[in-house]
């Protein structure tokens, strides 16, 4: 009989959350960051508040999925283990608390902005729209989990007031595919046969087209990368064109996600990925130590 103490629903709770895959909603800080705004304090804690308000909203919805896939993730060999597939947390308590988180997050983020707010709302129907037919769709699956990281970036210029430029778009929207891919062809790769069982859509790729794939979003990234380093509005807007310095740690960046993802078998879970491998981690500090340095120095 699984134990039910309040202690360990409250540790299923908080693990359903997912909190390593919080560092996603890092990407709300780059508008801040690029904004030249980071050491101003009133926005710096209106993204901290943005950033805390799309965790209990991804949280909320990480709940939901978990109860949607509830069967199928008790036949993965790692997504068993969560709270609600294990049966550590009830599917109704799970279900209750989402509620409650879900709705708190909307009214955090009304009072914030109701641009922010509306953000807010945007990721909820995508993911919404993602778990019940999107996820079912060929290469539309993909572009629905890069568009989450597209809208965190968006939540994160709405929380502080600041126009988002094209190139930050792009970039964003290019890297986020990346990973996407990655995912997928990470499942293929460790379910083998058995990934149609576990997710329908898997059945219509395979490892040389999602390799294709990111052969051409890779190429596409890093040249994004590198011309709005030196654009003229980047250069006018920073006075400076030192930002192409830090083009090589976004090359090796890439290039060591690739190695992980081919050579280790890993990449299913990026957020996990850049907290266990060392030089992964140590290229995302560099970049950002650079671009602070550049921006700010």
């Amino acid at each position: 009989m699984k134990n039910k103490s309040p202690l360990n629903s409250a540790t299923g709770l908080f693990l359903s959350l997912r909190p390593k895959q919080w560092i996603k909603n890092g990407a709300l800080f780059a508008p801040l960051l690029f904004s030249q705004n980071l050491f101003n304090k009133p926005l710096f804690l209106n993204s901290l508040e943005a950033f805390g308000l799309f965790c209990l909203l991804t949280g909320s919805v990480y709940i939901i999925n978990d109860l949607k896939d509830l069967k199928e993730d008790r036949l993965h060999p790692l997504k068993r283990n969560r709270p609600l597939a294990s049966g550590k947390l009830s599917p109704r308590m799970g279900g209750i608390l989402a509620l409650i988180f879900l709705l708190g997050s909307f009214w955090g983020g009304w009072m914030l902005s109701q641009a922010f707010f509306k953000v807010m709302a945007a990721y909820l129907l995508l993911q919404i729209v993602y778990t019940f037919s999107l996820k079912h769709q060929v290469i539309l699956d993909i572009f629905s989990i890069a568009a989450g990281f597209v809208l965190r970036v968006v939540a994160g210029g709405l929380a502080i007031g600041v126009q988002l430029s094209p190139w930050l778009f792009i970039c964003t929207t290019l890297l986020a595919l990346f990973l996407a891919m990655a995912k997928r062809r990470h499942e293929l790769v460790i379910l083998k046969d058995g990934a149609v069982e576990h997710r329908q859509i898997l059945k219509e790729y395979s490892p040389y087209l999602l390799d294709q794939m990111m052969g051409v979003v890779t190429a596409t990234t890093v040249m994004s990368y590198a011309l709005y380093t030196i654009s003229e509005e980047t250069v006018a807007k920073f006075q400076t064109t030192n930002l192409i310095f830090t083009l090589p740690f976004v090359l090796y960046g890439i290039f060591r996600y690739l190695y992980l993802v081919h050579q280790k078998i890993e990449g299913g879970r990026p957020e996990e990925v850049l907290l266990t491998d060392r030089p992964l981690l140590l290229t995302v500090l560099g970049w950002t130590s650079a671009v602070f340095l550049i921006l700010y120095g």
